[in-house]
């Protein structure tokens, strides 16, 4: 590993915040907006950020998401790359990737994800993005904006329990009318 390890919070939500309905799904996310002077998705740059995360963080019921992804047989999008589950439960492990994690979510990153992983993503939910956040372990936030909005459901962020200051580093608009926004969190 060279350089300092990175926390990236990075998830996909409504214009108004939402990241899921209250009972989780995500039908939403999928988008027949057109928006011609977007930029195409750009498979060979899709390959290379999705190629330099070297481990994923999430909660039981992403996870659980995921799982029902791949029971669908729209695969498991998170490939071979180590994924650290936070859960009290017991959930299945469908791969030698997945590790399912319980305890400090300070001492996950810190002490074990950190000196291992240069590039840690979080990728859901919206406790686990809000905990990280308060917590001061997130570098930068990345959101992916779909054009809809859903009116409720789970926030983006929940509980947070102070303003957390960011800073724009990057905007993208996409044909398909999503917008991509990367902040970085200011100390």
């Amino acid at each position: 590993m060279t350089g300092p390890s990175r926390v990236t919070i990075h998830m996909a939500a409504s214009l108004d915040g939402y990241i899921a309905r209250r009972d989780g799904s995500v039908d939403f996310l999928e988008t027949t907006d057109v928006f011609e002077a977007g930029e195409s998705m750009d498979p060979a740059y899709v390959a290379e950020v999705l190629g330099s995360i070297d481990c994923y963080v999430m909660g039981s019921h992403t996870y659980e998401t995921a799982l029902g992804f791949e029971g669908k047989g729209l695969g498991w999008a998170y490939g071979d790359t180590p994924t650290f589950v936070l859960t009290s439960r017991q959930l299945p492990v469908t791969r030698s990737s997945i590790e399912l994690c319980a305890g400090d979510l300070t001492e996950l990153i810190n002490t074990r994800l950190k000196p291992v992983f240069r590039n840690i993503w979080i990728v859901g939910g919206g406790a686990v993005s809000g905990a990280c956040l308060n917590l001061g372990l997130a570098d930068e936030v990345r959101v992916s904006l779909v054009p809809v909005l859903i009116g409720d459901g789970i926030a983006f962020c929940a509980r947070l329990t102070r303003d957390i200051p960011l800073h724009l580093v990057e905007s993208k608009a996409y044909t398909n009318g999503m917008v991509a926004l990367r902040h970085e969190v200011r100390s």
